[in-house]
């Protein structure tokens, strides 16, 4: 995900620092840096995941922090606006403030997505080192063998690498069509559509039920809510932020 960036000015005064006009005094100054570098133009442009200091102090966005945990629904796009017109998940979201998702889903995948305005804990989930786990809900067509399982377990090769071990669960099968539960902690672009097609299976409908430490419950399509204090705290947790 690309974190939606502003003017260095706009981003002083959003914390605080100064009024905007006076923010731009200070960047002509030679008084702030970003990521360790003096910036005197005004046409910088930063987001919440740089560092930016004023006089060698840490300057943070002190925009309150928020989590929705969505319920994406079919024929929504994952980003905050979409040069075709299409929906965005965050026309569903009704607040004031300026929130991205987390990742993202496909067009046509449905299931949990964690939409907030943290910059520094969508970076940290969403990066692979991380290891972030993510379960799905995975329908297919025909019967799911017991081989393929195992292959999906070990890890197989796409066009961009070897998977990592999966966790695989099997729902129901027959001969008309198999539901699994399969768990990654990669975010390989339509990585689990491309596990199965790998394998010669056509994907019938993909759901995320978990990300993380976070369960979709009993939300429906286009639903959504606000984390709990306790949701927060075990993502902070999982992505080893400390906050004051």
């Amino acid at each position: 995900m690309i974190l939606k960036k502003e003017r260095l000015q706009k981003y002083l005064a959003h914390a605080g620092v100064a009024s905007r006009r006076k923010s731009e005094e200070i960047i002509a100054a030679g008084r702030v840096k970003v990521n360790d570098k003096v910036v005197r133009e005004m046409g910088v442009k930063v987001s919440s995941s740089d560092k930016v200091e004023v006089d060698g102090k840490l300057i943070e966005d002190k925009e309150e922090k928020v989590y929705f945990l969505l319920h994406k629904p079919l024929g929504y796009v994952t980003t905050t606006d979409d040069q075709f017109d299409r929906k965005t998940v965050i026309d569903l979201i009704k607040t004031n403030k300026r929130v991205y998702p987390v990742g993202r889903l496909d067009y046509d995948s449905t299931g949990l997505l964690l939409i907030t305005n943290d910059g520094e804990m969508t970076n940290r989930l969403i990066h692979p080192s991380y290891e972030v786990w993510k379960e799905y809900l995975v329908e297919i067509k025909g019967f799911l063998e017991n081989d393929s399982i195992k292959v999906l377990e070990n890890g197989l090769e796409l066009s961009d690498g070897v998977t990592a071990p999966a966790k695989v669960k099997l729902e129901t099968r027959n001969n008309h069509t198999s539901k699994v539960f399969i768990s990654i902690r990669e975010g390989k672009n339509r990585q689990i559509r491309r596990m199965f097609d790998k394998l010669n299976y056509e994907v019938v409908s993909l759901k995320r039920v978990k990300f993380g430490p976070l369960n979709l419950g009993r939300l429906q399509p286009g639903q959504y809510k606000t984390l709990d204090m306790n949701e927060i705290k075990q993502l902070e947790k999982l992505t080893n932020i400390k906050r004051r």
